[in-house]
């Protein structure tokens, strides 16, 4: 772990950083592959740790529980695309009201 600090006109700033860990590269294997002996190759591939090491970081994490996988059925031999749009949420703020002179439209 490293500490950056610098002075700035409103005082001192602090940049914390941590080197990546054994976890990080387990996730991005994870992330990469499902199957367990790939997942160890890019382990080793991302951290200098041994098979070994490897191969025990991926067992100890298990794979992952979520499930963010969304199939679409649709006809044999036509693909299909999905779009996924995220809306932003609403926010409770300052409602507009009309004032004694807007009436509105009528």
């Amino acid at each position: 772990m490293s500490e950056e600090v610098w002075q700035t006109k409103d005082g001192r700033r602090r940049v914390r950083r941590d080197p990546p860990t054994v976890e990080d590269a387990v996730l991005a294997a994870q992330g990469l592959s499902d199957d367990v002996d790939a997942q160890i190759e890019i382990v080793m591939s991302l951290m200098p740790v041994s098979a070994e090491a490897a191969r025990g970081a991926v067992l100890r994490m298990g794979q992952r529980k979520e499930t963010s996988r969304v199939t679409v059925a649709g006809r044999a031999g036509v693909p299909r695309a999905v779009v996924v749009e995220r809306r932003p949420s609403r926010t409770a703020g300052v409602r507009l009201r009309a004032s004694a002179g807007y009436r509105g439209r009528e």
